[in-house]
């Protein structure tokens, strides 16, 4: 048995059920939450994060919620420290910290470290922005395939927060962001046993999605459906309101607000918001599972099963998780 106190990685798609499974957990074993989503860490973007209620927050508190306004950014790294030190403080109380959410990169990040990149740069950003809005995201993905190929191959030419990151490593640097992960892997292979950057914790990994598809997607449709019935609409209204916020923002592209977004700037009309919105968001459950699947000794919960809670414990047991 490791000597490394334990931590659980709750992980899957969107609208898999996997805030719901960790409440159930958190209410059997001295569980603490940490959310794992680039999107719920912002005030005032509740509806169309589906966010927990005010009430389920208040009996089943999570950290790294509503913790920055939208006007900010918030990147991996941020992410990594802010967790490790969460971890700190559950572990003291001698509580497993439960960290749950569908920001696959930020679990990545917090289990395996990052590469040194360098910081953002605002001037070179903007000069980004602006090559974008003239020549299109397509082009400024050719302009990757030609420094990092690697990097293009893994980002979509409509992901354009990662897009802007990686062309933007490479100007300041002058190196790809390919060869820094390069560096940094060969820096981890010499320190060997020492495990630097690596996570301090023993690591149940966990995934919930429903074995169908089809099940899966049919739940977002609803969810998104359910959203605009709950307001989505007008949240989005009073973020488009502030004269700080804009649609080149992390928190505004998230998946939905910059379609609702679009809507509102009369881009889309209301049926095509909505239609883009659910598609949207089925590409972001498509890109978890990507995700997903290279993800090792991965433990999967079906969302539709009854008894996910005894087979979670179960398996927790199993890797020595549970003393």
């Amino acid at each position: 048995m490791s000597a490394l106190p334990p931590a659980i990685f709750l992980m899957g798609p969107t609208a898999s059920g996997k805030t719901d499974l960790a409440i159930e957990l958190s209410k059997v074993l001295p569980c603490e939450l940490i959310s794992v989503d680039s999107a719920l860490v912002y005030r005032g973007m509740d509806i169309g994060t589906a966010k927990p209620s005010k009430d389920i927050l208040a009996r089943h508190p999570h950290y790294l919620i509503d913790i920055l306004d939208p006007a900010q950014s918030y990147s991996a790294a941020d992410f990594r420290t802010d967790a490790l030190a969460a971890m700190a403080e559950i572990t003291a109380r001698g509580n497993i910290p439960l960290l749950v959410g569908g920001t696959m990169l930020y679990f990545k990040a917090l289990l395996e470290g990052l590469a040194d990149m360098p910081p953002a740069d605002p001037q070179v950003r903007a000069e980004l922005e602006a090559e974008a809005q003239r020549l299109g995201w397509l082009a400024l993905h050719e302009q990757l395939a030609a420094v990092d190929p690697v990097s293009a191959a893994r980002i979509h030419p409509n992901d354009p927060q990662r897009l802007i990151r990686a062309l933007e490593v490479y100007r300041v640097s002058g190196m790809s962001m390919t060869s820094h992960r390069e560096r940094q892997s060969a820096q981890s292979a010499v320190a060997g046993a020492s495990g630097h950057g690596q996570l301090p914790y023993t690591v149940a990994n966990l995934a919930i999605a429903p074995t169908d598809r089809r099940v899966l997607h049919d739940r977002i449709a609803l969810r998104f459906e359910q959203m605009l019935e709950q307001g989505f609409v007008d949240e989005v209204r009073s973020l488009r309101a502030r004269s700080d916020l804009h649609a080149g923002l992390p928190s505004i592209r998230a998946v939905g607000y910059r379609q609702v977004w679009d809507y509102l700037d009369g881009k889309l009309t209301s049926s095509e918001m909505q239609e883009r919105g659910i598609i949207a968001t089925r590409q972001l459950a498509k890109r978890q599972f990507t995700w997903l699947r290279s993800w090792a000794d991965l433990q999967w919960l079906d969302s539709l099963a009854c008894d996910n809670l005894p087979r979670t414990l179960k398996y927790l047991g199993s890797v020595s998780i549970l003393s």
